[in-house]
């Protein structure tokens, strides 16, 4: 296993609430090592827990998010030690965090990089960044959640398409299918998400998270399931002090003060 650089993974706040987490290995195109997937599950484990933190962004280099796992540290893993390094615990994180996680893509982001900013919630593409999963042109396949996002992502024939060839699609093809939220020119993808991470951060965080929450449970149930999740979740915010907050400041005329009550 690598040993962690902490030069590999910066964390800054922005804003108040929001923090940014950058992986920086231009050497190595910015490759998932374990240190560095160990190292981004330990911050989002550490954010999430704290009520200050709102928002989340991930992001790269200016010309490559992530050029996939270190292939140069995978080759030689056995599925027993895949187990017990839980290789997959960054994507875990990610996947159970309450609070929102942003990606800011610019340039490459391939296979375990396409599957890190698929485990967020919003995806901010730069113009000539690409995504792709071409872990089957070294003998695999995605194991980190690349073929079923894109299953239920772009479809059964799109997806396969890519799954099968490796082949990258461009950041308006990924828009196009729904893959991504927003395409900006290149080099706006941070400043733009920092734009979306402070207006949701100015938002009640239990409205925040209550959304997050019924969005990725009701995907995969069925539709009246999915309505029942989502009209208990919006009962259960009439007792918070935040929903009192804004109707009341609504009909004031006057800005709300949201506090996470």
């Amino acid at each position: 296993m690598s040993e962690p650089d902490d030069d590999d993974v910066r964390m800054e706040e922005a804003r108040p609430g929001v923090f940014v987490l950058t992986i920086d290995r231009p050497a190595r195109r910015n490759a998932l090592n374990l240190a560095i997937k160990d190292r981004i599950a330990e911050i989002i484990d550490e954010l999430d827990v704290q009520p200050a933190a709102r928002v989340i962004v991930l992001t790269g280099g200016p010309d490559v998010f992530a050029a996939g796992t270190d292939v140069a540290e995978m080759a030689a893993l056995t599925p027993t030690e895949h187990t017990i390094q839980v290789t997959d615990r960054m994507f875990t994180a990610i996947r159970r965090c309450e609070t929102p996680v942003i990606a800011a893509v610019e340039g490459y982001a391939l296979g375990g990089g396409c599957e890190l900013a698929m485990s967020c919630d919003l995806i901010i593409a730069g113009d000539s960044s690409r995504f792709g999963q071409p872990e089957i042109r070294v003998g695999v396949m995605p194991g980190a959640g690349g073929t079923q996002r894109m299953l239920r992502t772009l479809g059964k024939y799109r997806a396969l398409r890519l799954l099968l060839t490796g082949e990258q699609i461009t950041a308006e093809e990924a828009y196009a299918s729904g893959l991504v939220s927003e395409v900006t020119a290149d080099g706006a993808a941070l400043t733009r998400a920092l734009e979306l991470a402070g207006s949701i951060a100015d938002m009640p965080p239990l409205a925040v998270r209550a959304i997050l929450e019924v969005v990725d449970a009701g995907a995969d149930a069925p539709l009246e399931t999915a309505l029942l999740l989502e009209r208990k979740a919006f009962q259960l915010l009439f007792d918070s002090q935040d929903q009192k907050e804004g109707m009341y400041a609504f009909l004031e005329k006057r800005p709300p003060e949201f506090r996470g009550t």
